[in-house]
Formats: structure tokens, sequence, C-alpha cells
């Protein structure tokens, strides 16, 4: 299984091999860190969102999940709530004054007052639940598939599904999802990389390499991928962060140029 998903992601991830022959017009991007500020390293990240001054984090792993929000940027801890021992916390998001936080294998997406943090309902979702956003109308969230579902907010109806493709193939393992000036930005598991979605049609249009941003010596033997994608409105700025690293990092994208076609 693990050979299998290394070649999954080879085949779909890499943007000087596959990429630059089936999405010759894919846009490539690098990085320049900004700015970083440190946050709790015990924070298994699944889902981060900011809206004004704050920053909501939901966390996973059973018995350990979260849902938190701190003063941003001071990272002062300002709402916790812990999840039942049973329940695997996933992506969070937040609209109208509401949280959504996803649970993995449980089938349930529970909502929450944004700022009392009392639960207000639990929705049933038919599907694993991975990463979660909005496009200010809807609720759109990933199973771990090349699949996007988008609910209506007041009632939980599936309103659509998107099929999220990289060239002609499907790209799976979307995780931790952000709406970012019109389109859906995803983590891809186990990966170093983002992918900019069109949420018309589902093609990939970007790809944001992010090797290397973690620093190999400030690795543990807990620390695990790359997840967490936050987008500051209000200074248009993307933060981005992994499972249990211990810093949000303030980035600049810089435009990569094209490959070259493979012979």
């Amino acid at each position: 299984m693990a050979a299998r998903a290394s070649l999954l992601l080879a085949m779909y991830l890499l943007p000087l091999s596959f990429t630059a022959v089936v999405a010759a017009d894919l846009q490539r991007f690098g990085y320049e860190v900004l700015e970083r500020i440190a946050q709790p390293r015990e924070n298994f990240v699944q889902g981060l969102q900011i809206v004004d001054n704050t920053l909501y984090v939901g966390t996973g792993l059973y018995t350990e999940s979260r849902l938190l929000a701190y003063d941003f940027p001071s990272m002062n801890l300002t709402q916790e709530l812990a999840l039942p021992d049973e329940l695997f916390g996933e992506g969070i998001t937040v609209l109208n004054n509401r949280i959504y936080q996803l649970t993995w294998r449980s089938g349930l997406l529970l909502e929450y007052d944004a700022e009392s943090f009392e639960q207000i309902d639990t929705h049933r979702i038919s599907t694993q639940g991975w990463g979660i956003t909005h496009n200010g109308s809807e609720l759109i969230y990933s199973d771990g598939s090349h699949q996007l579902y988008f609910l209506d907010p007041m009632d939980m109806s599936l309103q659509r599904t998107l099929a999220v493709s990289l060239g002609s193939r499907p790209l799976p393992r979307l995780n931790e999802l952000e709406w970012i000036n019109g389109e859906v930005w995803a983590n891809v598991w186990q990966s170093n990389q983002l992918v900019r979605i069109d949420p018309a049609n589902g093609h990939v249009l970007g790809i944001v390499d992010l090797r290397g941003l973690l620093d190999p010596a400030e690795r543990l033997p807990d620390t695990d991928v790359l997840n967490g994608i936050a987008w500051d409105a209000n200074n248009n700025a993307l933060w981005v962060t992994g499972k249990r690293w211990p810093w949000l990092y303030k980035l600049r994208l810089r435009a990569l140029p094209a490959p070259r076609a493979l012979q």
C-alpha cells in the first residue's frame, strides 16, 4: 500500500514530469517565507481559518480532537472545546457566525456558535470528512477522494459534486481546503504541495510547491505532514502549517518557469 501511495503521488504531483506532459499551461509556484509565528506543537492541525483577528483551528486524533480559537497574531488562546473521545476531528470553516467541523469516519458534521462554541446541531454526511471551506453561500468539503461536495448550509442538502482533475486524470487525496479569491485551494495528503482548483469545472489551475518549508532539524518523531491553509482576507496574506508543526508560515508565492515537455 505504501509503495502504491508513493506511485500515485509521483504520478499526480511531481511538477516537472507528469504535469509537463498533460498540463503544459499549468501554473507553478514556489514560495518565500515572509514571517513565521509559533504555535503549539501538540496541535494535530486538520482545519485552519482566519476571520478578522481570530485564528480558528480544528485538530484531530481520537481523544485529542479540539476546536480552538486564538487571538491572531498574538496566538493567545481565547476559546477551546474538546470533542468526544470517539470522534476524530477534521477540517473546519466559519460561515455566518457558525463554525462547521468535520469528523473523519463517523459521518458527522458538527455545527457551533462561533462566539460561544456552543454546539447547535449535528448533521449527517454520507462520506468521510476531510477538509471543508465555503464560497460565501455553500459549504464545500472533501472526503479524501478526487471529489468535492457542495452543501446548502440551511438544510445540508447536497447541491452538486465536483470531480477534480489534474490534466486528464482525477486528483485524489484532497484534504484541507480554503476558498481564496474565487478558487478552492487544497492540501493533497502526504505531499508538500497545494493545488488551486477552478470551482466551475474542477480543473487544477496551479500547483504550489512547498517542499523544504519545515526545516528537517525541527522535525520530531510525531511531526506529521503539511496540512492547513488560511487566507487572511484583511491583509491579503497566505498562511500555512502542518500537523504538529512548530510554526505558522506567512508566504509570498513566486511563479516558476514552465518545465520543458518530456521527449
